[in-house]
This record gives C-alpha cells, structure tokens and sequence, in this order.
C-alpha cells in the first residue's frame, strides 16, 4: 500500500467527465434493471410510470424515472416480507445487516443490506477516509454508541479496512473517552459537530485538558449534521481542538456519498462513480445542472442491491461549485456542502429562512457559547421568531453588546428580527447524536 498516492482507487477518482459518465449511464441501467426484475415495489412503480430500464439510453432519459422519497418506503415496509416489504431484491436470507433510520424526521426507515452491500459501504468510507489523510499510521477513536442506525458502523469498517488501528468508545461517557484518547495517543475521531464541540467544553471544563495541548488528535470526520462546512462552527472546532476538521454526507437510505477532501476547497466531492447526483430545482423539478442556484439533491447509489436506492429525493439541498478540486479528483464539488434540507427552510414573515445561516452567525460571536435553540411559531397572525442562546459573559454592559451584536447580524444574515434571550452556559440542552435546535410549531397546529 503506497500511503503517499491522495486517492484511495485511482482510477475511478481521476476518470474523465465522459468516462465517469459512461460508467454512471451503465450503473444505473443495471441498478434499475436489477429493481424491475426482483422488487414488486420498484416494477409497480416503473410500470405506472410507462418507463423499463431498456428505455434508458442516455443520461437525460434517467429524468423520466420516477423519484422515491422517504414516506414511500414506509409505507413499503408495512408489506411482506417482513420487515423489509416488497422493495427487497434478495431473498431474506442474504440479508446480513439491519440498519434503520435516526427517526428524526417520522418513523424510522427500515434498511436491509447483504454482505456484497456491507462491503460496498465500507468502499464507499474508505474513498473519503482516505482523501482525509486517515492512514494506517492513525489511531481512530470513535466515541459513538452503535446503535440500530447506521451511524459511524461503516466507518469503523473502513478505517480497519485501510489498515488504521481502530479504536470504539461506545460504552463509555464522554469523560472517561476523552481520559481514553489521551491515555491512548489517538490521532482523529469520529462524532458529530455538536458532539465534538461538547467534548471539548468537558475537557476544559470539567477534566482540566486543552484538547490543542493535552490530546493527540489532528483530524475529526464530523457527520450526521451540518455544520462542519459551516465557516464559524469549522472554526470553532479547529480552534478547540487544533486538529483539521472535514465534513462528510450521507444517509442510511443512501449511502457514504459526499465528502471533503484534504484540500479542503470549500465543498464536498459527490462519489461519483458510486452515485449519480442529480439538482433539481426545489419548485419546478426542473434540473439544475450549472452552478449559481441552489437546489434539491435527488440521488442513487449505483451498487446497492439489496433495497435500491434509485432516484431518491433526499430533501438535501445543494449547489454546484463554480470551480474545481486541486486534488486532482474529477469528481464535481458541492460548494458549502449540504447548505440545508427543503424540509427545514421555511418562510418566516414572507422571508425563507435556512436554520444554517443562524448557526454561522451564533457560532461568529466569540462570547456566545456552542448551543442555542430556535423557536418559530405564530402569535396571533403573525409569525415569531425567538432565539435562546448562550452567553460566556456576565457583565450587564458585555450581555447588552453581545444582544445587540447578535441582533444586528442576524438582520443583515437572515433578513429578520428575533426575540433573543442569552442564558448562563450550560442552561441549554446538549446532544451527543443529532442536535434539535429548530423548531418550527407553526407547522403542528
């Protein structure tokens, strides 16, 4: 194993455009071809739709497939076989992984995979590990509890699978895993943004250890939310800990599809040539295939084949980059990553508001701590906006600027007014998995 080439599979990661595309165009006539002749699910679908793999000739005609999205695979699931329902393509006896969705959103998706499918997840995270700079000199240490979703599993594979010594801290609480790293010498971690930055205000605040100056650890992987390509809350994390902190995308239904690498060019690169992405504007449906317009990322996982992943509406919403990678990957870039989910940005006052741009501005301000929570709901007619945040100063004069600081810009960031309240540091919930911070009651009455 050569550990100075950048590139986990060099060939597939500097492939032309036109040869990624002839790949892709390949894939994803098998992928359908393969869901039409085994899932009643997949075959209903197409058929009603007026469409067979055997139509699929080029690129554009992939448009005409019909999209799946969240809600129809619940109610897939309710059918035979058992838990899977009849999107399943292999017989219940292949199926060697049960993984389920967070449940964050509705009911948890169930997702079936075989071994074939196992082994192509751990691919899939060994490509973006290894575009981190993750090496089988690194000591990994993930301080997650496995649990039924997918989670950071597949990404313990991966690292063992490039050689790095591996090391889970699901058992234990977050003093005793960070007591851990240090005891160990652990190079990178694993966890959440939110997660990551709470460990670091318990180091510091409870157990005495600077993470920069006391712990080992140069890289983070952060996943399962935004956040580690949002501009200040990278920041915050690479201030607390000193290490180089990459984002990375993808979902149990999905896959390990986004990542960035380490050129850390202000975007994630789509694995393309294990999923298509395609943008589709959030309104129309229309495609979005040049940069400058944010839309909806509807995507497939070229080689999963247990419960295929085909055209799925992952309410992601992306951009494409105006530029390219100087890794020398051809694979296109995101820029700022996963900006939101079309389920979250909503109108407040007539104004759309994504929950992303409130972090970027919490986490600008120095003297407001790591957590805050947002409330919209209406008062009356109108509707309301409220932010509880929390404050690392105490004076009546330094609380005032830090308000009036906060207040101004979230005007000029978001275009609205907001009813803030600062509290003492740690008053507000914290979280070791995803975080809830928004909250829109509007939409439950």
């Amino acid at each position: 194993m050569n550990c100075s080439i950048p590139f986990w599979n060099p060939y597939l990661e500097t492939l032309s455009i036109e040869q990624l595309k002839v790949l892709q165009l390949k894939k994803f006539r098998r992928i359908m071809e393969w869901a039409y002749e085994r899932s009643r699910f997949h075959r209903g679908l197409y058929d009603s739709a007026g469409i067979k793999p055997s139509d699929i000739r080029t690129l554009e005609d992939i448009r005409r497939v019909p999209k799946i999205e969240k809600s129809m695979m619940r109610d897939v699931q309710r059918k035979a076989p058992f838990p899977y329902g009849d999107s399943l393509c292999v017989p219940l006896e292949e199926v060697t992984e049960f993984r389920q969705t967070s449940g964050t959103t509705g009911q948890p998706v169930y997702q079936p995979d075989t071994w074939q499918d196992w082994e192509w997840w751990s691919e899939c995270w060994a490509t973006l590990l290894w575009a981190q700079g993750y090496r089988p000199i690194d000591r990994v240490f993930i301080p997650f509890g496995y649990n039924v979703f997918v989670a950071f599993w597949a990404a313990h594979y991966a690292s063992e699978k490039i050689g790095c010594e591996t090391v889970p801290g699901g058992i234990l609480d977050t003093e005793a895993r960070i007591l851990k790293m240090k005891e160990i010498a652990a190079t990178s971690l694993m966890a959440t943004p939110t997660y990551v930055l709470g460990m670091a205000d318990v180091a510091i605040n409870k157990l005495g250890i600077d993470p920069k100056t006391n712990l080992s650890i140069s890289k983070i992987t952060c996943a399962g939310e935004p956040g580690a390509l949002i501009a200040s809350t990278k920041t915050r994390i690479q201030e607390a800990w000193g290490a180089k902190v990459f984002d990375h995308s993808g979902a149990t239904e999905i896959g390990a599809w986004g990542f960035e690498c380490a050129s850390q060019s202000g975007g994630l690169h789509i694995n393309e040539a294990m999923f298509l992405a395609e943008v589709e504007d959030i309104d129309t449906g229309e495609p979005i295939t040049a940069p400058g317009k944010q839309g909806k990322l509807v995507i497939t996982a070229l080689d999963r084949i247990a419960q295929p992943c085909i055209r799925f509406d992952s309410k992601d919403i992306v951009e494409f980059a105006d530029y390219s990678c100087d890794c020398g990957r051809t694979y296109r870039l995101l820029k700022g990553g996963v900006i939101g989910r079309a389920d979250d940005i909503t109108k407040v006052k007539g104004v759309l508001l994504a929950p992303s741009a409130i972090e970027d501005v919490v986490r600008s301000i120095p003297e407001l701590g790591n957590e805050y929570e947002v409330i919209v709901e209406k008062r009356g007619d109108i509707d309301h906006i409220s932010l509880k945040a929390e404050a690392l100063v105490t004076s009546p004069s330094a609380l005032k600027d830090v308000e009036a600081r906060l207040r101004t810009e979230l005007r000029l960031k978001t275009n609205l007014g907001y009813d803030i309240k600062l509290f003492e540091e740690g008053t507000l919930p914290r979280y070791q998995i995803k975080a809830k911070r928004f909250k829109d009651l509007r939409q439950k009455k």
